[in-house]
């Protein structure tokens, strides 16, 4: 069973490899269609703008092979940015078109006081939805960094964290297609959690 990571030059590839390795899974990075196409799962990582990571993504050549990845029904996880990228749009930097894997959109954490924009540091994780990945971050601290956050009907969101009067989804799910909004590879024991159970759901495909 191998996990390829999609080496687009937008995500931190060698730390997530590194927290995949630990779990015991075989990691491959690439940008090689053909390896996304056989890959036993699939990780989209980022960090970054929207708009460069679709443009990278795009000169790459790699669009149409996450899409056609993610209806093969095979586990596919975004991580930060990489989540992000799923939805259909993000507002970053003008109007940009996501990979349109999940309905919805990626927009500004608004303005609030005493909550600075990026968040950036741990915060607590609330579970909505009953999914294998959820249930490890259900009322534990990740890791986050990011200024956008996505807009998306409750039914897709599985767990959220609080910020300021913004309820932020951390885990979005539609079908096989997962996102997390925080780093699971900075997130300590938790984060390693989340990949051992992306491990059993590769496995149970």
């Amino acid at each position: 069973m191998t996990i390829v990571i999609v080496d687009y030059g937008a995500g931190n590839v060698l730390n997530v490899a590194k927290a995949i390795e630990y779990t015991g899974m075989s990691v491959k990075i690439s940008k090689d269609p053909a390896d996304i196409a056989s890959a036993d799962g699939l990780v989209v990582p980022g960090v970054g703008a929207f708009a460069k990571a679709m443009d990278q993504l795009k000169a790459a050549e790699l669009v149409e092979p996450i899409k056609d990845y993610a209806k093969s029904g095979r586990p596919l996880l975004g991580i930060c940015l990489g989540m992000q990228l799923l939805f259909d749009s993000s507002t970053e930097f003008g109007e940009t078109e996501g990979l349109g894997l999940i309905p919805g959109q990626v927009v500004a954490l608004p303005q609030q006081k005493n909550y600075k924009v990026p968040q950036m540091g741990w915060n607590k994780n609330e579970v909505w939805l009953e999914n294998p990945l959820a249930k490890t971050i259900d009322d534990k601290y990740t890791y986050f960094v990011h200024s956008y956050y996505v807009v998306t009907d409750k039914k897709y969101i599985a767990a959220t964290v609080p910020y300021g009067q913004v309820a932020v989804p951390s885990i979005v799910v539609n079908k096989n297609v997962i996102g997390v909004q925080f780093h699971p590879e900075k997130s300590g024991l938790d984060g390693l959690s989340l990949w051992q159970s992306f491990q059993e759901m590769v496995v149970g495909v």
